[in-house]
């Protein structure tokens, strides 16, 4: 007699739904909102401020669990997180843990016999950013959750061969992240901001030295231009040294418009663009890089393994100042070379990165770890 496996699944990992927060968050609302429609019954952990008890409600077919969490930054993420898990590992349904930053707490999952797949994310413990601590931290739960994890996904070909070097590939499945395709998009939040379509190039990124942000305003700022160069992120003149060195270098056509969440704007900054900047040097499929290539934007990218399996042939690439000062004169010189750096973006986009074909893959392997 044939067994039936119950479609059901258990979001950890996130601050929830529906996203505001990052890529982690778009990926678990398309996610949630695909699996609800082929008949999966979904639930998503939600980070909730302040004081108070566990409370749940339903929104768009997706049931949500809110956890309030009194504490603030890192602590409040570590905290949740262990609660979000430790009310998971009492309901015996499939969990999909995104990221590993506290994998420690999957072992309360693996005691309670909870199916748990964890999306490995980026090699976190790498960035310099963090100081030796966060770093010891991150490289613990990274080894923690590849042994702890009933199977892993790789979002990239590289983090699948890191991960590789700790446990079997057979445990690990490579599925890219997503991203929606833009056809069309309304100029006027660009024109807001005294923006001409088609006259800037964007670049949307932390203000971390890994992200090669200091490369291309430096590379950029030499010359006058005839574009403007448009940086969102926050940028701190008064405490950040980085932050100041960039600004220091910026010539009066480089941008610095903060940091813009307001998604009908990202969309219309990243379509009417003439060219995608992607200065980072470590992670794997980057959420900005495919949102880049799904509104089909030419890209021009910092040269490394990640960047060049994600962005494809048809990007061009760059290593430090000098690189991106003499890779964006060829770029622009040339409307012919534009327009194939743009086919291809659009040509690589589809072959692996829409929310169909991703979103699809995931719900494969998903049903093939549902509990009896």
């Amino acid at each position: 007699m044939k067994v039936l496996k119950m479609k059901a699944l258990r979001i950890l990992g996130t601050r929830g739904i529906p996203a505001a927060h990052g890529g982690f968050e778009t990926f678990a609302e398309h996610l949630a909102l695909y699996l609800v429609d082929h008949g999966w019954a979904v639930t998503v952990y939600c980070q909730q401020d302040g004081e108070g008890s566990i409370n749940e409600d339903d929104w768009r077919g997706v049931h949500r669990v809110h956890i309030p969490v009194q504490q603030q930054g890192a602590l409040g993420t570590i905290v949740f997180d262990w609660k979000a898990k430790h009310h998971a590992g009492l309901k015996q349904q499939l969990t999909l843990t995104l990221g590993y930053n506290t994998a420690i707490f999957c072992a309360w999952l693996r005691l309670k016999r909870v199916p748990n797949l964890i999306n490995m994310d980026g090699i976190e413990w790498k960035r310099q950013k963090w100081g030796k601590l966060p770093k010891a931290w991150f490289y613990l739960n990274d080894w923690l959750g590849c042994w702890l994890g009933n199977h892993l996904i790789a979002d990239h070909p590289q983090i699948k061969k890191h991960l590789m070097s700790r446990v079997s590939g057979e445990k690990i499945t490579m599925i890219p992240y997503g991203a929606d395709k833009l056809n069309e998009v309304n100029p006027e939040a660009v024109q807001a901001l005294d923006l001409v379509p088609g006259h800037y190039l964007t670049l949307i990124a932390r203000a971390e030295p890994e992200n090669s942000i200091l490369e291309v305003v430096s590379g950029f700022s030499r010359k006058p231009r005839g574009i403007t160069l448009v940086v969102l992120g926050n940028y701190d003149v008064e405490g950040n040294a980085y932050h100041r060195a960039v600004k220091n270098t910026a010539s009066k056509e480089v941008l610095f418009l903060g940091a813009i969440y307001d998604k009908t704007v990202l969309r219309a900054l990243r379509f009417h663009c003439v060219a995608y900047i992607h200065g980072h040097q470590v992670g794997g499929t980057n959420p900005s890089l495919v949102e880049a290539m799904g509104a089909g934007n030419p890209v021009i990218a910092h040269d490394n393994p990640f960047n060049r399996w994600v962005a494809g042939s048809s990007a061009a690439y760059f290593t430090g100042a000098d690189g991106f000062d003499l890779v964006l004169d060829e770029t622009m010189a040339s409307s012919e070379k534009l327009t194939q750096m743009k086919q291809g973006s659009q040509a690589r986009y589809e072959e692996a990165f829409t929310w169909d074909k991703v979103l699809a893959d995931y719900e494969v392997l998903l049903a093939d770890w549902l509990p009896k």
